[in-house]
C-alpha cells in the first residue's frame, strides 16, 4: 500500500547536523565541477563536438560544466526513438510506471544536498532556496506517481441495463519538454514526469543555463530503471533544436515553462499541422507573472513587510510568481515603504556558497544587463528608495531594490523585470488597490495582506489571478497544497502539482459495450 502524500520537509539549516552535511555537499560537488555530459538518444550516450558550458554565475571564472549540444539532425533521432519507444511504454501498467517514480524520488532523496548543491554553484540558489527546489522536485516525482495510481482505472461514468460504459485515460505520444533555469530542478523534473508517468515518451530539452543538473536528474531515472528511448536528453538552441522539436509532425505534446515570448511563439507553432501529423498539439505552457502584493488599511503591517520582502527577493526575484509590485493603501503607504526599505538594507547579497547569504547572483550576463536597464527607467518613472546598484566584476550581483511613487501604467509596473526589484503604487481604497492588481496582462499570482474579511472575500472574486495568497508572501507553492499555474497571458492555467495536472497529458476514450 502506498502511503498518503505528504511534501518533503526542509531542511533546517540552524542545525549544527544539517550545516555540516551540506557543506560537506558543497565540497564535493565543488570536487565534481567540470565534468562533461553527454546527449542521452535511444539509451545511447551521444558525443558532440559543440558543448554549452554552464558557468557559475557568482563567479564567472568557475565552470559549472558542459554537455554536448545537439543540431536538428540528433533532435530528429531522439523524437524517433521516443516515437519507437511509445509502442510499448503505452502499454506498461501505470502502477509500474509509478513505482519507477517512487525508485527515482528515493535515490535523490539520499542525494538531496548534493542535487542542492548544484543549483548552489549553476544557478546561484542560496542554500535554503536550492533545498526547497529539491525537494520539490522530489514532491512532484511522489505526488504525480500517487496521482497516476489513482488515475489508472479512469474515473466512474452511469451504464444503464445491459450496457457497461468505462471512462479511462490513454497515453498521449511523444512530448516535447522544455523547462526553465529558475527552478532548475523542480520544474525540469515535474515536467519531465508528468508525461513520462501517464505512458508518453519525452524528449527534453534543458534550459541552457542549468543543462549540468538536468542532466544528474537523468543519471537518476536511468537508474531507476527507465527503459532506453523513453526519455531522450537533447540540449540546444532554442533556435534550431526547440522550434525542430516543436514542429515535429510526431510531437503530440508540448510542456513549456519561459517567456510569454516564447511560449506565445510556440503556441503558435503548435498550432500549424504538418505533412505527416494527423493529429493536434497539445501546449501545456507556463509563461511568466507581474505580481502584486496588495496591502490595505486594516493589515498588520509585520506581516506585510514579510510577505514583500519575501516575494520580492527570494532567489533575487528570478520566480515568475515575484512579487514586483506592491499596491498599498495610502494611509499605510509610507509606513510600509519604509520598513520595506529598512529590511532590503538589511538583506545580505554574495556568493549562495556561502551560509547566511540571503540574495546570490542573477543567472547570467543578459539577465545582468536587462535588470540594471531598468534601473533607469525607475528613476525616470519613479522614485529610487534604496538599491538600484550591481556589481559585475566577479559574478552577476545585483542589490534589493524599491523604487516607489509610480504610476500604475508605468513600464516599471507592467513589464516583468525578473531581478530583485519591487515597485510600489498608491492606492485611495481597497477598490482601486485590486483594480490597479488586476492591470497587467499577466495574471499568475497575487497576494493581499489584510485584517478586513469582507476585502479578503472580495479579492477572491476580483483579484484575477491563479494563485491567490492571503497574509502571505505570493511565492513558495507546495506540490499537492498549492497547485500552480496562472491566468491571462501567464500561461495555459495547467495547475502544476495538482489533481488535474496529469489529466492534461492524456487523452480522455469512453469504451461502451452491450450486452
Amino acid at each position: 500500500m502506498v502511503q498518503p502524500y505528504k511534501h518533503e520537509p526542509f531542511t533546517d539549516f540552524t542545525v549544527e547536523e544539517n550545516k555540516k552535511a551540506f557543506e560537506e555537499a558543497l565540497k564535493q560537488v565543488k570536487e565534481e565541477l567540470g565534468q562533461h555530459h553527454d546527449l542521452l538518444i535511444n539509451g545511447e550516450r551521444v558525443h558532440t563536438d559543440q558543448h554549452i558550458t554552464s558557468i557559475n554565475p557568482a563567479d564567472t571564472k568557475q565552470v559549472v560544466g558542459t554537455v554536448s549540444k545537439a543540431n536538428a539532425e540528433l533532435a530528429e533521432k531522439a523524437v524517433q526513438a521516443a516515437a519507437d519507444a511509445f509502442e510499448d511504454w503505452r502499454k506498461w501498467d501505470p502502477r509500474a510506471r509509478a513505482e519507477l517514480l517512487f525508485r527515482a524520488a528515493h535515490i535523490i532523496r539520499r542525494r538531496k544536498h548534493e542535487f542542492s548543491a548544484y543549483l548552489v554553484y549553476e544557478v546561484g540558489k542560496p542554500w535554503k532556496e536550492a533545498d526547497a527546489d529539491t525537494a520539490e522536485a522530489i514532491d512532484f516525482l511522489e505526488y504525480y506517481a500517487r496521482q497516476m495510481i489513482e488515475l489508472k482505472e479512469g474515473k466512474p461514468v452511469e451504464s444503464r441495463p445491459g450496457e457497461q460504459n468505462r471512462y479511462v485515460y490513454t497515453p498521449t505520444g511523444v512530448a516535447v519538454v522544455i523547462p526553465p533555469w529558475n527552478l532548475a530542478f523542480a520544474i525540469m523534473a515535474g515536467t519531465a514526469v508528468a508525461p513520462l508517468v501517464t505512458g508518453s515518451t519525452v524528449v527534453m530539452k534543458p534550459a541552457s543555463n542549468s543543462p549540468v543538473v538536468a542532466a544528474k536528474f537523468v543519471e537518476v531515472l536511468e537508474e531507476a530503471g527507465l527503459p532506453k528511448g523513453v526519455l531522450n536528453f537533447v540540449p540546444g538552441s532554442g533556435g534550431e533544436v526547440g522550434d525542430y522539436l516543436v514542429d515535429h509532425p510526431k510531437t503530440a505534446l508540448i510542456s513549456f515553462t519561459g517567456s510569454r515570448d516564447v511560449g506565445l511563439r510556440i503556441i503558435k507553432r503548435a498550432a500549424e499541422v504538418k505533412e505527416g501529423q494527423n493529429h493536434i498539439k497539445q501546449v501545456i505552457a507556463e509563461m511568466g507573472g507581474k505580481d502584486t502584493v496588495v496591502v490595505d488599511e486594516s493589515a498588520n503591517i509585520e506581516t506585510a513587510v514579510d510577505a514583500i520582502i519575501t516575494s520580492a527577493f527570494g532567489f533575487s526575484g528570478q520566480k515568475c510568481s515575484s512579487g514586483s509590485r506592491v499596491v498599498a493603501h495610502e494611509a499605510v503607504y509610507d509606513e510600509v515603504l519604509e520598513k520595506v526599505k529598512e529590511r532590503a538594507e538589511q538583506l545580505t547579497v554574495g556568493n549562495a556558497s556561502e551560509e547566511n547569504v540571503y540574495m546570490g547572483p542573477v543567472v547570467d550576463k543578459g539577465a545582468y544587463d536587462k535588470i540594471m536597464s531598468y534601473m533607469e527607467i525607475g528613476k525616470e518613472e519613479g522614485r529610487l528608495v534604496t538599491g538600484g546598484k550591481g556589481d559585475d566584476s566577479k559574478g552577476y550581483f545585483i542589490k534589493p531594490t524599491v523604487f516607489a511613487d509610480l504610476a500604475p501604467d508605468s513600464r516599471m509596473q507592467q513589464e516583468e523585470i525578473f531581478g530583485p526589484v519591487v515597485c510600489f503604487t498608491k492606492a485611495k481604497n481597497f477598490d482601486e488597490a485590486i483594480d490597479i492588481a488586476n492591470n497587467t496582462e499577466y495574471g499568475l499570482t497575487g497576494a493581499v495582506i489584510s485584517d478586513d474579511r469582507d476585502h479578503l472575500e472580495k479579492a477572491k472574486y476580483d483579484f484575477h489571478v491563479g494563485n491567490l495568497y492571503f497574509n502571505r508572501s505570493c511565492t513558495g507553492a507546495i506540490v499537492g497544497y498549492q497547485p500552480f499555474g496562472g491566468f491571462k497571458m501567464s500561461g495555459t492555467d495547467s495547475k502544476a502539482g495538482g489533481p488535474d495536472y496529469l489529466a492534461l497529458h492524456m487523452q480522455a476514450k469512453t469504451i461502451s459495450e452491450t450486452f
